[in-house]
């Protein structure tokens, strides 16, 4: 079974859902054991999380391949997956089940060498919504898995992300003054005034402000809450704000620049770090090199919008970057993956590995068993 058939078959399956995931979950699990590799099937709050290691024994160089199988919610056709042309089409596609049905498939290319120890981590909860705590953070803080390097293939069109911005999450509050729904100007409504403290959030400083990898940070109304009654003037609104600060912004200043806003209140609030490594990292120049030998192109060093898994593993002292197949519109309604570039990605993952002691060492790398590289693609 191929990456894009695998893929296929992970697409269609609803993991938005418990039952989903866990059907999902049993389908990688025997997948891999089907090919002679010994799976984890552990269980957080719930949720089903597999894990794996192939290759060396511990204390050879570790990378770590990280892929989740959760999505966030689609219409029932989303989940019958179609082919036009180079595309695979269907929820999940490019966010991540194609990136991590080509994972999968590297770990079992990555099983007949034993120079370098490859860690796989699937998990189920990397969309969830509840920001306080993720399986990921479970795996690396309590459960001990650790590595030299961590890729985790969230989309990036084949470029190397090396930076994701941070996230502050925010809750916020309005209040007004009730009235009759027929006499609208004896109030002051809530809801009226939480949309106009949102334009005000778009307009401060930090919104303007730019790095090296990011033109600006990005500000999203995620969600309003407010009214009790259709004929009455509501006298209170929550809304939640997405904010996605540049790596170079103090979330504490942004805070304050948002409470600053007259009648506004801030009743919850959560930071989730930016993630930062240096471009010139031994295992990201590794990367860098594999996707330029494999692709017949240039590898770029990226910034992603979207926060991810990997800043777990850099808060506990592992490099990590974003690096995943090329496609599009993910949470959309055409979500999209390129077939072409499920196997380059899996193929340069695969010389990622197989080279990487020579890489590491300075020397030049041999040919990896299998792989010949050719203009614009593999064969």
């Amino acid at each position: 079974m191929d990456e894009r058939v695998l893929a296929e078959r992970l697409i269609a399956t609803d993991t938005s859902t418990l039952d989903g995931l866990r059907s999902a979950a049993g389908f990688v699990k025997g997948w891999l054991e089907a090919r002679d590799i010994d799976v984890e099937d552990l269980e957080f709050e719930g949720l089903p999380v597999i894990t794996a290691a192939v290759g060396a024994p511990p204390g050879a160089p570790t990378v770590i391949l990280h892929g989740h199988l959760d999505v966030v919610p689609a219409h029932p056709g989303q989940f019958q997956p179609r082919i036009e042309g180079d595309r695979l089409i269907g929820r999940g596609a490019y966010d991540m089940k194609g990136g991590l049905a080509s994972i999968m498939c590297a770990l079992r290319d990555a099983a007949d060498q034993d120079r370098v120890r490859v860690l796989f981590t699937c998990v189920p909860d990397e969309e969830s919504e509840d920001v306080e705590r993720h399986s990921i953070e479970w795996l690396v803080k309590d459960r001990g898995v650790t590595g030299d390097f961590a890729i985790t293939g969230e989309p990036t069109d084949l470029h190397i992300g090396i930076q994701a911005k941070g996230v502050l999450a925010l809750r916020c509050a309005v209040s007004g003054t009730a009235a009759h729904g027929s006499t609208p100007w004896l109030g002051d409504n809530a809801i009226l005034k939480a949309h106009d403290a949102f334009r005000r959030i778009e307009t401060l400083p930090f919104s303007r402000e730019s790095s090296d990898l990011f033109d600006r940070p990005s500000i999203n109304l995620a969600r309003i809450n407010g009214g009790d009654a259709f004929n009455k003037v509501p006298d209170r609104c929550e809304m939640d704000v997405d904010i996605r600060y540049l790596p170079n912004q103090d979330p504490s200043e942004i805070l304050a620049q948002i409470r600053a806003i007259d009648d506004l209140e801030v009743v919850r609030c959560f930071v989730w770090p930016p993630a930062v490594v240096p471009r010139t990292h031994p295992y990201v120049l590794a990367l860098r090199d594999s996707v330029r030998r494999l692709t017949a192109g240039e590898s770029l060093s990226v910034g992603r919008d979207g926060a991810s898994d990997a800043i777990t593993f850099i808060e506990a002292g592992i490099p990590a970057v974003e690096f995943g197949p090329v496609g599009a519109g993910h949470h959309g309604p055409d979500e999209w993956v390129s077939i072409t570039s499920l196997a380059r990605y899996r193929r340069a993952l695969a010389d990622f590995i197989a080279a990487l002691p020579e890489r590491l060492a300075g020397e030049p790398p041999a040919d990896a068993p299998g792989l010949r590289a050719v203009e614009g693609g593999l064969a």
